[in-house]
């Protein structure tokens, strides 16, 4: 039985997973929070005695199901191990990331674009992070509005329920990581993307070169 996941398919996930939980800490360690799934579980994390981790995992549940009958094996497989990934990292990579002074306008700059080149990584390796994601790019499929735009409609939900557990501070600095993360996924990645990964993808095979150069 051929595998779901190639070699190539792999480094590109693991990358992205990495991104996504480097992304999450230096949201945590701000105060902030992001939008979707991410969001949520950062939000919750704040007011119940429960890691990021397992918050994540189980708010993305019912959306890993969405994926396997919406997308098929393949890509609900890879994404659950990402959304695994990115739950087991995020905790292990911030309690061995310590920061002592991280403006919080940094926190949001760093953790917006670690988040946006993880999801465009695992977007363009046919997987996605579960929960809103998936109906991001379900909805893009089918009817071509950007998923970068669809996110950040949810996001503007999340970010009414974070106005009451953060300062206005927190809440501008996590919608400016939010835009970031969301603007980055809108201006480098297309839907017609997913699955491609490869350099030189859909290039023309006679495409010599000098062309490519131009």
């Amino acid at each position: 039985m051929k595998s779901p996941v190639s070699l190539f398919d792999l480094q590109g996930l693991i990358f992205g997973v990495l991104m996504a939980s480097l992304g999450v800490v230096f949201l945590k360690a701000g105060g902030l929070v992001a939008g979707q799934t991410a969001g949520m579980a950062l939000l919750l994390s704040y007011v119940l005695d429960i890691g990021f981790g397992p918050l994540f995992f189980a708010i993305g549940v019912p959306f890993l199901i969405l994926a396997w009958t919406k997308r098929g094996r393949a890509f609900a497989l890879r994404t659950i191990f990402v959304v695994l990934g990115i739950s087991f990292g995020s905790q292990m990579l911030g309690s061995v990331l310590l920061f002592e002074n991280l403006h919080t306008g940094l926190a949001a700059v760093l953790g917006g674009a670690c988040s946006g080149a993880g999801l465009i990584a695992i977007f363009r390796h046919n997987a996605s992070a579960g929960g809103m994601t998936i109906l991001g790019i379900i909805i893009e499929h089918k009817t071509g509005f950007k998923a970068g735009w669809f996110q950040a409609a949810i996001d503007a939900l999340v970010f009414a329920a974070s106005a009451f557990v953060l300062t206005p501070e927190q809440l501008a600095y996590s919608f400016l990581g939010a835009m970031i993360t969301n603007l980055t996924i809108v201006w480098n990645f297309d839907v017609a993307q997913s699955g491609t990964g490869r350099p030189g993808y859909g290039r023309p095979a006679n495409t010599s070169a000098e062309n490519l150069s131009e």
